[in-house]
Order: structure tokens, then C-alpha cells, then sequence
């Protein structure tokens, strides 16, 4: 039997984030012949053995009859078919899930997928960060097809899966969306097209047993057993899988500890995020928090806002903007955050550490045996995880 993709040459340009190489994966298991470009190299990569990839500081142009996908951190700089439309043809593929939404989406897609394939169902999947237990981000079963949605870029409005699973909304893209009203808008105007929806905001948190903490966690898991009945899963069965779930990568995931020091790492870049992320780590020890703004934009409009969400931590350093696809913004940088905390939180211990080198070095020399030391932001925070455990061991 033909593969979906069978005869296709495809170029992904931006090849090593987590959603394209998850693309990537995807076409490669269902025929298509793949290539691709990327800056730097990164993880996501491992998982694309066998596949040839250039990294160099451009984009160079697509192979001679080869069809180029564009990731949206370079729309512009390379022509082709955008990521929003190359996924619209994979979840027009098969029968689909999308989970979208401001919040939870990535840990919500990974938890469906992993109870699905616990349970036998075999099923195809596109998450954007690693899940360990599944071996990467990305399959191609020969059941469901589970996706993570993005609103960033307008993506999720193209998509027209059988199932839809709505996590929450936020207002988190500021250069893409003027309002929370007008986030709302794309979202309605998306679910119109789907048979069957699951909106989180309507559940309550579930109450089971579950291996990964706080609230959040559970209204994740709620949207998750929700669709897993639409899909037609037994509700007692895909509790008992669920329980076995572990996390997402840079999802409170735990890097290790040194001199009494645990070292933790999250994803988290917005107010909401790092407000549930530090309510899931919080006990009787310090919360030592390194965070790095994702974004100029998003640190703008919200370095109050993120600053009020730190202020549940007892000692916080931050770092510079990962700009990610941004330029630069004049008078944006870290230091906004830094000044709103010592507003927002007067005598708590700061520090505004522009690298993340400095950022560990700070945390490394402040944190003491007992405390839980954090890392957090959706940039290359994640290295400062390892450098602390060495400062400290």
C-alpha cells in the first residue's frame, strides 16, 4: 500500500526546531525523501539519522526539484510553502486530534499520544518538545494523528481535524494579536470547523492519580481523558495509562542535584506559565529562579506581569530577551523585568545577570543546601542548568 507521501522531495528550512523536524520526521516515515537547513544544530536532529542537513548562517536556496517547507522563524527570508500549510496537509492525511491553546497544549498533545500508544492504538504524532517515554516528539502510527496547534502565527486556523481540543486562552502573541478579543475570535472562528470539541476552561481539574504535579497539570489532564473518550477510548483504561505519564521535556523537568541543591529546568515564558510552574515547585524550600524573557515583544507589553509571577520565588536573576525571530527593540531588555520585581516585590533578592553564564554563576554562588534552584524561559536558559550542577558539585 502507497505511503501518503510517496514521491515527494522535501526541504525544510528551519529543520532542527521541534515542530519542523517533528514535520520532518512525519513526511520521511510516510515516503517523502527530506532534506533540510538550520542555523545551528540541536537536539531534534538526533532524531532525523540518515537525514542531510546544512548548518550554515543562511538559508541557502532549496535543492533543484526539491519542495521547500519554510519554518516561520525565516518566512521571508526563503521562498516556499509556509509550516501552517504543509501541516494543514498532514492533519488532512488522517483522522486527527489538535490540541491548540495559550497554555498546556504541548504537555496535553504528549499526553494523548502516550496513552494512545500505551493502549495499543498505534498512533501517529506531532508534539513540540521531547517526550522521553515516547523516544522523541514526533511518529507515524498508523492510527490517530495527534497534533500540537500555534496560534502565533495564525497556524491553527488552517487546520481540520475530527477532534479539537481548546486548552485555555491568553493574550501571549503580542505581534501577532492586538487584543485577548481578537485571540478569541481566531479560536472560534477555528472550532466552526471541527465535529467534535473539548474546551479545558469547562472541566474541572481531574482528581485521578497522576505523575506529573500542580494544577496545571491537572486541567491538562482533564483535556486529555476528554478527547481520549472522542476518540473512543475507555475512560477507565486511559486513566489507568495516564497515571504512568511522566512529563515533557523542559516541562519541571528535574536535571539533578549538587550539594544539597536540586536543579530543575522549565519551559515556562509567560505569566501564566511561570505563575503554575512555580505553584507546582513550591514547599517548604527556597525557589531560586534564573529566568530569560522570550521575546521583545512579549517582555514589552508583560514585564509587569512576568515580574508578579516571579515574585513567588524567594531569590530571582535575569537574564537579557532571547529574541528568538524578533529584532531587537530599543530600551527592551531583561532589566524591565528586573525593575518591575524590585517594585512589585521591594527587598526581595535580585540580580540582573544579561548572559546566562552570569545568570548561573549568580545562582550557583547564592543558592544554599536545601533550596530548589530553577531555570526558566523558552530560549537556551536550559544550558544553565549544567553549569550550575558544575558550580556546585
Amino acid at each position: 500500500m502507497p505511503s501518503p507521501l510517496d514521491g515527494r522531495h522535501l526541504w525544510f528550512a528551519g529543520i532542527g526546531g521541534a515542530g519542523m523536524s517533528g514535520y520532518a520526521s512525519l513526511a520521511r516515515a510516510w515516503g517523502a525523501e527530506v532534506r533540510g537547513w538550520d542555523r545551528v544544530r540541536t537536539p531534534y536532529l538526533d532524531h532525523l539519522e540518515g537525514v542531510e542537513v546544512e548548518i550554515s548562517p543562511e538559508p541557502p536556496r532549496a535543492p533543484d526539484g526539491w519542495e521547500p517547507i519554510i519554518s516561520t522563524a525565516f518566512a521571508g527570508l526563503v521562498e516556499g510553502k509556509s509550516r501552517a500549510e504543509f501541516l494543514e496537509e498532514l492533519v488532512g492525511l488522517r483522522d486527527a486530534v489538535v490540541v491548540a491553546g495559550a497554555h498546556g497544549k504541548t504537555t496535553t498533545t504528549a499526553m494523548i499520544a502516550f496513552c494512545l500508544e500505551r493502549l495499543g492504538r498505534d498512533p501517529a504524532y506531532l508534539v513540540g518538545g521531547e517526550v522521553a517515554q515516547l523516544g522523541g516528539n514526533a511518529a507515524a502510527g498508523e492510527g490517530w494523528l495527534v497534533v500540537e496547534g500555534d496560534e502565533s502565527d495564525r497556524t491553527i486556523e488552517r487546520l481540520r481535524p475530527q477532534i479539537a481540543v481548546l486548552t485555555n486562552i491568553d493574550l501571549d502573541h503580542h505581534s501577532t494579536f492586538a487584543s485577548r478579543a481578537e485571540v478569541e475570535a481566531l479560536f472560534e472562528g477555528w472550532l466552526e470547523h471541527v465535529p467534535h470539541v473539548v474546551r479545558g476552561e469547562e472541566l474541572l481539574p481531574y482528581e485521578g492519580e497522576l505523575g506529573v504535579p500542580g494544577l496545571h497539570n491537572r486541567r491538562n489532564a482533564a483535556c486529555a481523558l476528554a478527547a481520549l473518550e472522542l476518540v473512543g477510548v475507555d475512560r477507565t483504561e486511559a486513566e489507568r495509562a495516564l497515571a504512568d505519564f511522566s512529563g515533557v521535556g523542559r516541562r519541571l523537568e528535574r536535571k539533578g542535584e549538587a550539594g544539597g541543591v536540586e536543579v530543575v529546568d522549565d519551559y515556562a515564558h509567560n505569566p501564566a506559565k511561570i505563575a503554575a510552574a512555580l505553584e507546582a515547585l513550591h514547599d517548604d524550600r527556597r525557589l531560586v529562579v534564573l529566568f530569560q524573557p522570550h521575546l521583545f515583544s512579549r517582555t514589552r507589553h508583560l514585564a509587569r506581569e512576568l515580574a508578579t509571577a516571579l515574585a513567588a520565588a524567594d531569590v530571582v536573576a535575569v537574564t537579557d530577551v532571547y529574541p528568538a525571530r524578533e529584532q531587537p527593540v530599543e530600551g527592551v531588555t531583561g532589566k524591565l523585568v528586573v525593575d518591575a520585581l524590585a517594585e512589585v516585590r521591594p527587598g526581595m533578592q535580585l540580580a540582573w545577570t544579561p548572559t546566562v553564564e552570569q545568570g548561573a554563576a549568580f545562582l550557583a554562588a547564592t543558592a544554599r543546601q536545601g533550596d530548589r534552584l530553577v531555570t526558566i524561559g523558552a530560549g537556551d536558559v536550559d544550558r544553565a542548568a549544567a553549569l550550575v550542577l558544575e558550580a556546585l558539585a
